[in-house]
C-alpha cells in the first residue's frame, strides 16, 4: 500500500498554485486544503484570489470562505483543524494536497507550531483598544520591558505579532519567548513540499496582470462592500489597504491600483525570502510542475 502523502503546493503570490493543485488533486483523486490565511474569510473572493465556484466544483476545497471577517483564526487553530481532518482523507485514499502561500499556515502543518495558551476575550479586546487608540509605540515599549528577548527579534512594523506576544504575556504572566520551543513535530505521513517559481520579471508581469483582472472582475465594488469593516485584521492586507486609501481620498484610483501592484510584488519577494530558508522545498516551474510532481511521488 502506498504511504499516506501530503503534497504541499506553495510559492509566491500570483504564481499559479491553484491551477497546479487542482490538476494534481484530479490526477490523484484527492482533495485540496487551502493554506491561504485570507481566503478563509467570506465575502472577499476577488481580493483574495480565492478558488472560483467552478474550480471548487472540479475538486473539493477545505477551509475556503468558512470564517466571517470579524472572526479570529490563527495558524495554531489551522494546524489543529488540518490534523483533525486528515484521517478522513487517508480513509479514502493516500493523497491530500495543501495549497497556499501563507508561510505560517504551511509551516504549522508541516513542522507544527508551539502551543500557546488561549487568550480571553477581555485581554484581546483591551490590546486591540490600545492599538487603535494609542498606536504601536506604547505596546512596543511594554513588550521590550516584559519580553526583551522576543522584542529583539520581532518585526517592529507588524502589529499582529507584537499584539499577540503581549496578549500571551498579559494572559500568562510569562514571556512569549518561553512558549517558543522551535521543535519540529513528527508527522504520521509523508510530506512532499513543492515550491513554484519562475523568472522574476515573468512573475511580476503575472502579478500586474492579475491586479488588472481583479479590477475588471469588480474588486472595487467588493472592497466598498466591506469598507465599513476596515478595522478588522482580516482586511489589513494588500489590495484592501490601497482601495481603502482611495475611498478615504488619500490617493486617487490610478495610484491605488499601481500601489496594489507594487505592494503585491513586494509581498512576493518577502515570501521568496522566507522560502529560501527551507531546504525541504523542491522548486519547479508551474508549467512543468504537474508532470514532475507525479513522477516524484510515485517513485
Amino acid at each position: 500500500m502506498s504511504e499516506n502523502t501530503l503534497i504541499v503546493i506553495t510559492g509566491p503570490t500570483g504564481i499559479g498554485k491553484t491551477a497546479v493543485a487542482i490538476g494534481l488533486a484530479q490526477q490523484l483523486g484527492g482533495e485540496i486544503i487551502n493554506a491561504d490565511s485570507r481566503q478563509i474569510f467570506r465575502g472577499i473572493p476577488i481580493g483574495t484570489a480565492a478558488p472560483t465556484a467552478e474550480e471548487q466544483t472540479m475538486v473539493k476545497h477545505h477551509f475556503v470562505a468558512f470564517k466571517n471577517l470579524d472572526e479570529y483564526y490563527s495558524a495554531a487553530q489551522f494546524e489543529a483543524d488540518v490534523m483533525a481532518l486528515l484521517p478522513s482523507f487517508w480513509a479514502k485514499g493516500n493523497y491530500a494536497v495543501l495549497c497556499g502561500g501563507s508561510m505560517m499556515y504551511v509551516d504549522a502543518v508541516c513542522k507544527g507550531i508551539d502551543i500557546v495558551p488561549d487568550i480571553t476575550d477581555e485581554v484581546r479586546t483591551e490590546a486591540k483598544r490600545q492599538l487603535e487608540e494609542q498606536g504601536l509605540e506604547p505596546l512596543l515599549a511594554e513588550l521590550e520591558q516584559v519580553d526583551p528577548e522576543y522584542f529583539a527579534i520581532v518585526d517592529k512594523k507588524n502589529p499582529k505579532r507584537i499584539v499577540h506576544a503581549l496578549e500571551v504575556c498579559r494572559q500568562t504572566g510569562k514571556t512569549y519567548t518561553s512558549f517558543r520551543t522551535g521543535n519540529k513535530k513528527e508527522r504520521p505521513f509523508r510530506i512532499v513540499k513543492i515550491g513554484l517559481n519562475m523568472d522574476r520579471a515573468d512573475l511580476f508581469e503575472r502579478i500586474n496582470r492579475r491586479v488588472d483582472a481583479m479590477m475588471e472582475a469588480g474588486f472595487e465594488q467588493e472592497a466598498r462592500s466591506v469598507y465599513h469593516l476596515r478595522h478588522y485584521n482580516s482586511l489589513n492586507t494588500v489590495g484592501f489597504k490601497e482601495m481603502f486609501a482611495y475611498f478615504d481620498g488619500s490617493m486617487d484610483f490610478i495610484t491605488a491600483r499601481e500601489r496594489m501592484k507594487k505592494n503585491t510584488r513586494v509581498y512576493a519577494k518577502k515570501q521568496l525570502t522566507w522560502y529560501a530558508k527551507d531546504p525541504d522545498i523542491l522548486w519547479m516551474h508551474p508549467s512543468e510542475a504537474l508532470e514532475q510532481i507525479l513522477h516524484i511521488i510515485k517513485k
